[in-house]
Order: structure tokens, then sequence, then C-alpha cells
């Protein structure tokens, strides 16, 4: 009976993680939100009957929160954990369509942006990881996750000038580093640390853009189909959670996929393909 821990399942990626993990009543599924009360309720509605779904509140940010998560988690599994999936992360708009030159315009605004974005998408995955460790230890799979972003890939950003997401990207940047010295430590204990990138999914995050900061995501998209002549656009939360999901299940120490940061291909091709 496989147990999970994912955070950030209130919405997009993460619930649909959850909805297709927990689909398997055999696998016991946590979600860890800041909005309990209105995921129970999501959950109770298009999730109904499915009692392998618990789901506990914290904010990722909140050390001390997440310390009552990992006790409420040992007493729904019995003190082990199979696999750990740190999904949650803040996806910044101020640097969504601006190069970092322009943001230095706005010092404070970029300093408060970025420290936001390494403190979710770094610092409280780091405290995740750790504060679950004696849980994954005494696991049967002994896998942990990151969702990545193809935009933390330095070979695409220098051959095809994608200049956005800086603050968002160097954050992602930083999580591959903590992923691999991760594995560096674990490795002999057999615990999988691997960065995996979803692609670009369709979660939302332009619904309120602006007629000219669509333009500048036309030209990004632009830049995405020089990377990759077939790429037709996002894909939906349903095929990039499937994707991901059949990449960690093929991952192992055994063959070398610790401590990588790979696509939802399992290689280094960021785009899904017409």
């Amino acid at each position: 009976m496989p147990s999970y821990v994912i955070t950030g399942v209130s919405k997009g990626l993460g619930f649909e993680f959850l909805r297709q993990i927990s689909a398997d009543l055999n696998n016991t599924v946590i979600g860890i939100v800041r909005d309990k009360p209105t995921t129970d309720k999501k959950v109770s509605e298009e999730l109904s009957r499915r009692s392998n779904i618990h789901i506990l509140h914290a904010d990722v940010t909140d050390y001390d929160a997440l310390q009552q998560a990992v006790v409420e988690t040992a007493k729904i599994t019995g003190g082990s954990l199979d696999y750990l999936v740190a999904n949650a992360g803040y996806v910044t708009q101020l640097d969504a369509f601006e190069p970092i030159g322009v943001l230095g315009n706005k010092p404070q605004e970029l300093e408060g942006d970025l420290n936001k974005s390494i403190k979710v998408n770094v610092t409280s995955n780091i405290h995740l990881f750790n504060l679950y460790m004696p849980l994954i230890l005494k696991g049967q799979v002994k896998k942990v996750v990151t969702i990545s972003s193809g935009l933390a890939d330095l070979d695409p950003i220098n051959n095809f000038e994608l200049e956005v997401s800086p603050l968002y990207s160097i954050s992602k940047a930083a999580m591959n580093i903590a992923v691999a010295k991760f594995h560096a430590q674990y490795k002999k204990d057999g615990v999988l640390f691997i960065s995996i990138s979803p692609g670009t999914v369709d979660v939302g995050h332009y619904t309120h853009a602006t007629q000219e900061e669509l333009q500048k995501l036309g030209a990004m998209m632009q830049k995405f189909q020089q990377y990759a002549p077939d790429f037709k656009g996002p894909t939906t939360p349903e095929l990039a959670v499937k994707d991901v999901i059949s990449v960690w299940e093929k991952a192992s120490v055994e063959n070398g996929d610790g401590g990588t940061y790979v696509s939802h291909k399992g290689n280094k091709q960021w785009l899904h393909s017409a």
C-alpha cells in the first residue's frame, strides 16, 4: 500500500496529482495545503468516496507547521513514507514578461520577489525533505521528487535568448542543486532524489495578462517553437501529470537517475510535442 505526500494539492498540477494517484485505492495519498477547508470541499465534490485521501494544513514556508504535518503523516502511514512530491511553488507575476535588466528598474520589488521565490521554491523544500527523511528512510520505495522547470536549463536560455522569468528560473535552478546535494548524501541509503519538469502546462497563470503582456508571451512562444519546431502550445495538467508520474516510476538509483534534472520525457526535451 504505497504512501504519498504531495504539497500544494489545492489546484493545478497538485490537484491533478492527487486525483490520478488516489484513483488507485491501494495508495494512501496525503496532500499538504494552506487552505484546508477549500481543498476539503473540492475533494468532497470532485473526488468523493476516496477514503484514501488525507488533507493536512501547512504553509510550506512555516517550519513548525511542516513539523506537525510530519507527525500527522506518521500517524496515517504507520511511521513510513514511500513518495514525497514537492509540488508547491511560487510563480511570480513580476518577472513573467520582463528580462532581468528591466526588473532592475524596480530594485525593491526585484529583491522582494527573488527572496520570496527562494524561500518558497528552495528553502521550504529543503526543510520539507529534511523533516520527512526519517519517514522516507523507513519506506519501501524511497522516492523524493521535485517539480522543476525547463526554464532553469542554461542551454535553451543561451541558445534562444530566453530572457523572461529570470527570478523564477533562478529559484528552480537553485533547487536543482539542492536535489543533487540530497542525492549525494542519501544515495547510499537507496533514496532517489530527482527534479522533473512537467513541460509547459496550462494552469491559468496568464488568465489576467494585459494585451501588452500577451504580446510578450507570444514572442516567448515563438522562441519555444524555434527550440522545438513541433511545439503547439501548453499541454493539459492531466497529460503533464501522467508523464511526470511515468518518469518517476521508471527512475531509480540503480539506473543512475539520482540527483538528475529531467523533463516529462525523462530527458532534456522540455516542451511537449504536437
